[in-house]
């Protein structure tokens, strides 16, 4: 992406198609996907539960998308959120892309004042944002090697974690 400037902006409803698109395409190859993210990415919305939503644009071409929702703590906290999903055009992985998006995502939920942020996802990467294993909070099912939390303000709090709704989107 040397030459060409990623602008990172909110989601607009011209959008919509090529969010689901890049979101497909991202997760297409991935063993470990059901492949069901664009539609969580729809359920979310339609929920009016993306809190943060946002394309990286390269000339006018979406190639990238992150969504951040409300999350539920078991002991009553308030203003956590999850990040997810977030994906990137597979031409366009590992040029700083994603990085830029969960940057400017974490930027923008601290200006929220978010209390913190939790996601399910690749061990390695995530630590680089901040997020490491917590051992207050878990999400039942979950590996505790692949959920993370970030915290950005007060006490981390304990409990287990449930994600919107939107999450159990599967198309039907």
């Amino acid at each position: 992406m040397e030459a060409r400037k990623v602008l990172i902006r909110d989601e607009n409803k011209s959008d919509f198609r090529d969010i689901s698109d890049v979101t497909k395409l991202a997760f297409e190859s991935m063993e470990i996907s059901s492949h069901t993210e664009h539609f969580i990415i729809d359920a979310l919305r339609d929920a009016n539960a993306l809190t943060i939503s946002l394309v990286a644009e390269v000339e006018d071409r979406i190639l990238g998308h992150i969504a951040f929702s409300p999350v539920t703590l078991s002991d009553g906290t308030l203003n956590w959120y999850g990040l997810g999903p977030v994906s990137v055009h597979p031409d366009f992985q590992k040029r700083g892309i994603g990085k830029a998006l969960i940057q400017e995502g974490l930027s923008r939920l601290k200006d929220f004042r978010a209390k913190g942020c939790c996601l399910v996802g690749h061990p390695e990467y995530y630590r680089q944002f901040g997020f490491e294993n917590s051992e207050k909070l878990f999400h039942e099912g979950i590996p505790p090697e692949v959920f993370f939390t970030l915290l950005f303000e007060g006490e981390t709090p304990q409990g287990s974690v449930m994600f919107h709704d939107g999450f159990k989107a599967d198309g039907q």
